[in-house]
């Protein structure tokens, strides 16, 4: 059963490679989003690093959302998704393979380009280690929840707009811890809380989110 998920890991990895425009697109606005806002809010190095917490994260969420979209969208118009439906996997397990190859080819690009644009917006250097906990803890729970999303607007008109709509308000507690932890960091106060809040999401996001996402599959292809 695991070696079958991880093909099917294997599968969506190689297939976000060889298309290329998602991941790349992902990373391209969550770099243009973090360098326009200096040009916006000016270059001022305090103010920079007051509102370079929020700017990061939620670009990064933003960031994240735009390949939401195809994750079952492709494999539910050439036939795929109905067909690992059938096979012995179950779909949850299914949908959690599709979720892991969504945060590896989109949510640790992300991952690995925080650092330096940290630096650029003059983020404090003892709080990067709280940034890259707190991404690694919130973009794995960005990309369940998105799923569930995804599943539910499957076959939609304007399933992108619908996909924002349902998705962004449950995003709004990672936006703030992850936020809050990079802050407290920054300042000399304890991450541990906002760290901790932020596995706790995670936790119950790996228990429901391909629960409820592979029973809106499942109506999808009724």
């Amino acid at each position: 059963m695991l070696s079958a998920a991880a093909t099917v890991v294997a599968r969506d990895v190689r297939l976000a490679f060889r298309q290329g425009m998602d991941s790349l697109n992902a990373v391209v606005f969550f770099v243009l989003a973090c360098v326009l806002f200096p040009l916006g809010v000016g270059p001022e190095p305090q103010t920079l690093a007051r509102i370079a917490p929020g700017i990061l994260c939620v670009a990064a969420l933003l960031a994240g959302m735009l390949s939401l979209e195809r994750l079952f969208q492709t494999d539910w118009e050439d036939g795929s998704l109905e067909q690992l439906a059938l096979s012995s996997l179950p779909l949850p397990l299914v949908v959690l393979a599709k979720v892991l190859a969504h945060w590896l080819t989109t949510g640790l690009p992300l991952l690995a380009a925080a650092p330096l644009l940290a630096v650029m917006l003059q983020i404090e250097t003892r709080a990067l280690p709280a940034l890259l906990a707190a991404l690694a803890l919130a973009t794995p729970s960005l990309s369940l929840i998105g799923a569930v999303g995804a599943a539910l607007v499957l076959g939609a008109r304007r399933g992108g707009v619908l996909l924002a709509l349902l998705i962004l308000p449950l995003y709004i507690p990672l936006l703030i811890f992850a936020a809050g932890a990079v802050d407290a960091a920054a300042f000399g106060y304890a991450v541990r809380p906002h760290l901790m809040l932020l596995g706790g999401l995670l936790a119950g996001a790996l228990v429901l989110a391909p629960l409820t996402a592979a029973a809106a599959l499942r109506q999808a292809l009724a």
